[in-house]
């Protein structure tokens, strides 16, 4: 006997070779044997074979007319082999009742499926619509279709290019302009970006890699709502020495500042100097809003986007000629044996005498080591900052990087780029750093001491990350380390801040331990800082390419890393030089640059032989 059943939606054929109550033991035309149960057998009959029947309700089924059958069918509930038998006008044979099944199967649209060989035909407008879906469907593959043939010649349809942006940098899959896209870059081989560049849609290779940062962190635009600029307070007390700051060329958040004032012979009194600006505007303001929408300054070359508003900033910032609101932590220095003494923390009024720039007073940096005169203002008090910032490095018992590694400034201007290397560890570098570590670890001290929350940077076993619990961090040797110095530019130190305003003033702190805002802030803080500084390497990456095409090199030195990774000579690049030979980490190689790629931010080298 043969039987046809269904099995996970198939139907089948098979020759039974034993029967038990509720199941048959079958041999498939393919000879596999499978056990089948009774409920799901469709048909039974003796000859032809299995395989023959199927192929002939194959070919039966071929003929029939779908909308003809659901004419026949009416409205009641109905068995296959009923519809056959009233088609043909007799008992249907096997192959027959089967094709007609097999139509029922392939027709869903048309017919339900009601169980076991049964169906029934569905409502007229019911089938209506689902004729009119299926019939737009297929004029979307068609649209499909077209589009994907145009832009496989390069020629971009309208509808794909007004739709540009969004298909480059966040697609909807189910949209039928990214199907075609995709379609296209399957069928051309290219990606996204190379085949918008060939049909001239993409001019910009900065333009596409900045509207990716800000299609991500600005999808409705890098402007500020309207907001009220706030005042600090008018009724704070005047510092008593003027202070300077030391910032790069072009730096406009000035957030810290320094004053050396001289007490008695051998005692100086240093003052660390911070921008206030939670003195003028608190949690759950407007523009606590702005802050903690944006969470940081994000810097890339040639430009930078503000966590704050200009006026904002302007108003805090601690700019030349102002007298401004800034946190200050004093100390006593005694010269003679380098003790810290008398360390105390108030809320003021600072003058602002100078702002310093890098460009000007990196020449102090040799002369700091050689002892030599620069003849610049303020030259002996940084020297005497940095003769306590090799002290205090030295207390910490973590050096500085060695003299060896190297930051790079990028300035870009009128699409041309300078790469400037920086001796990371130089005196003036140290003196800032080792103040604002200083400044850190020690009002995230104080926040422990009064059992006040904050939002402390913690390192141990090598990983570093954000915790609301004063713990150690083990990579600059202190107890805590709370992020403090920069509240013009990063949300986490502006949180600091207010809550260190509060026990500063006295006052209950805004943030409990336990503040769904306060964790939510150092959650959301990690993940976009995280991914600001991936768009900012990702961009200096882009315009040290630049820099290789602007200076039309051929070739370049480098030093091996490891395996195939080399570091570029004076840019902050390391690629991967397939070609490279085995070498001991530290060799140096030359290598000639035989394609850069500015959209996919790749370029690939050949190793030049002597």
């Amino acid at each position: 006997m043969q039987i046809l059943y269904e099995e996970e939606g198939d139907l089948r054929v098979g020759a039974v070779l034993a029967q038990a109550p509720a199941s048959f033991q079958v041999e498939s035309p393919h000879g596999r044997r499978s056990k089948v149960k009774a409920a799901n057998v469709l048909l039974s009959f003796e000859r032809p074979s299995g395989a023959e029947v199927l192929a002939e309700a194959e070919k039966f089924s071929q003929g029939l007319d779908v909308e003809f059958l659901w004419q026949c069918s009416g409205a009641r509930e109905f068995g296959f082999r009923d519809l056959a038998r009233e088609y043909v006008g007799r008992d249907p044979t096997p192959a027959e009742a089967a094709g007609v099944l097999i139509k029922l199967h392939s027709a869903p649209m048309y017919f339900y499926r009601r169980g076991k060989g049964r169906f029934q035909a569905a409502p007229e407008e019911t089938l209506k619509l689902a004729l009119a879906g299926l019939e737009k469907k297929k004029r979307v593959q068609e649209g499909i279709a077209a589009w994907a043939a145009q832009l496989a010649r390069f020629e971009c349809p309208p509808e794909i290019a007004a739709l540009r942006d969004e298909l480059l940098y966040a697609p909807e899959r189910n949209k039928p302009e990214t199907k075609a896209l995709e379609q296209a870059c399957c069928d051309s081989g290219l990606a996204p970006a190379r085949l918008f560049e060939r049909c001239g849609l993409l001019p910009d290779s900065h333009d596409y890699h900045l509207q990716r940062f800000l299609h991500e962190f600005f999808p409705r635009g890098a402007q500020f709502p309207a907001h009220e600029v706030p005042v600090a307070p008018r009724e704070l007390p005047l510092a008593q020495a003027a202070a300077f700051s030391l910032d790069e060329l072009g730096t406009s958040e000035i957030d810290d500042a320094f004053s050396v004032r001289r007490l008695a012979p051998g005692v100086l009194r240093i003052g660390i100097h911070i921008a206030a600006p939670g003195a003028g505007f608190a949690p759950g303001s407007a523009l606590d809003a702005i802050a903690r929408e944006r969470l940081s300054t994000a810097y890339m070359p040639g430009r930078k986007f503000t966590m704050l508003p200009e006026d904002v900033i302007e108003r805090f910032s601690l700019d030349h000629g102002g007298e401004q609101a800034a946190v200050s932590l004093y100390f006593d220095l005694s010269e003679s044996d380098g003790e810290l003494r008398g360390r105390h923390s108030r809320l003021e009024r600072v003058p602002i005498a100078a702002n310093l720039r890098h460009a000007q007073y990196d020449v102090l940096n040799e002369a700091f080591e050689s002892g030599a005169q620069a003849g610049l203002p303020h030259e002996d008090e940084l020297r005497a900052l940095w003769r306590l910032a090799v002290a205090l490095e030295a207390r910490r018992g973590r050096p500085s990087a060695g003299a060896q590694a190297l930051d790079y400034s990028f300035y870009v201007e009128q699409g041309r780029v300078r790469i400037v290397p920086r001796r990371r560890g130089a005196p003036l570098d140290k003196l800032v750093s080792e103040l604002m570590i200083l400044a850190n670890s020690s009002w995230g001290e104080l926040l422990a001491e009064h059992d006040v929350a904050g939002i402390y940077r913690v390192q141990s076993t090598g990983k570093v990350r954000l915790s609301v619990h004063p713990e150690p961090h083990e990579g600059l040797g202190g107890s805590c380390y709370a992020w403090m110095s920069s509240p013009l530019r990063r949300y986490v130190d502006l949180v600091n801040q207010w809550q260190l305003l509060a026990v500063l003033g006295g006052r209950r702190p805004p943030f409990a331990r336990n503040s769904d805002a306060l964790l939510a802030a150092l959650q959301a803080f990690e993940a976009t800082y995280t991914r600001y500084d991936e768009h900012q390497r990702a961009m200096e990456t882009y315009w040290s390419l630049r820099w290789l095409l602007q200076e039309r090199l051929s070739s370049i030195g480098a030093v091996v890393l490891r395996e195939n990774l080399v570091r570029l000579e004076g840019l902050p690049l390391v690629m991967r030089v397939p070609s490279l030979p085995p070498l001991e980490p530290g060799a140096r190689v030359r290598l000639a640059i035989e394609a850069v790629d500015l959209l996919e931010r790749s370029v690939s080298f050949r190793v030049q032989r002597d």
